[in-house]
């Protein structure tokens, strides 16, 4: 991870440079050199790193947010949000996630400590943290009807693949651009509300762990011939 950073930073370096320039001056085919306006300059940049790598990226998403918060008055609403967002961040943050964005009431998370994995056993923090926040529902309702707030209900994912790291010029986060990206995001919908979903690129891999029981639900339409196979998750009744 630290070659990855080192490369990013360096890269976003070289960007900064260009941008300070271009500020200024705009070099036209001609090799002369005129004025560059600023105002048309974007604030928004990205740099991606050059090296590909696998990760467990995870999705936690509301059921039927847009319903619900049409029926709470503007200053609940943020409590709403508040309550739900900041109890999934922190069950990440538990089982060693990242937070990398939140776009409405979705929180899309990684895992770096997944990067590469090799063994099923080193993706066990990141199937516990999905089942974990499953498990904190009940909670999380109760906090909700202590502020008199609706209950909630929500649905997780998870998929493991090769990811690009991307950082742009907005925020000093990073974001993450590739399939198991896009898939854990898809196959959301695929969950029972309150429950937990894994793509059969993840499954593949922590399928053979005991104290997981799979199960097989209606695979997610990619458009290709096959579907992709989805699997519910929950702990075997003896663990």
């Amino acid at each position: 991870m630290k070659n990855e950073s080192n490369e990013i930073v360096k890269f976003l370096k070289t960007r900064e440079l260009l941008d300070k320039s271009f500020e200024q001056y705009n070099i036209i085919s001609t090799g002369k050199i005129q004025e560059y306006p600023k105002s048309t300059i974007s604030d928004y940049l990205v740099a991606f790193s050059t090296q590909t790598h696998n990760y467990c990226v995870g999705c936690v998403d509301m059921v039927n947010s847009t319903k619900i918060s049409a029926s709470i008055p503007p200053k609940k609403l943020t409590s709403y949000y508040e309550i739900f967002l900041n109890s999934m961040s922190k069950i990440i943050s538990k089982f060693g996630g990242c937070v990398i964005k939140n776009v409405g009431d979705c929180l899309l998370y990684y895992f770096p400590e997944s990067k590469d994995v090799k063994n099923s056993e080193e993706l066990v923090d990141c199937i516990d943290c999905g089942l974990s926040m499953i498990k904190a529902q009940p909670s999380i309702n109760q906090m909700l009807l202590e502020n008199n707030l609706p209950r909630l209900h929500y649905r997780v994912s998870e998929d493991f693949g090769a990811v690009l790291i991307m950082n742009t010029t907005d925020s000093q986060k990073v974001d993450l651009i590739g399939p198991p990206v896009n898939m854990c995001t898809k196959i959301n919908r695929c969950a029972e509300k309150d429950g937990f979903v894994i793509g059969a690129d993840l499954q593949r891999i922590v399928r053979k762990i005991q104290k997981y029981k799979f199960k097989q639900t209606k695979g997610f339409n990619a458009g290709f011939i096959q579907t992709y196979p989805v699997y519910s998750l929950t702990y075997r009744s003896n663990y």
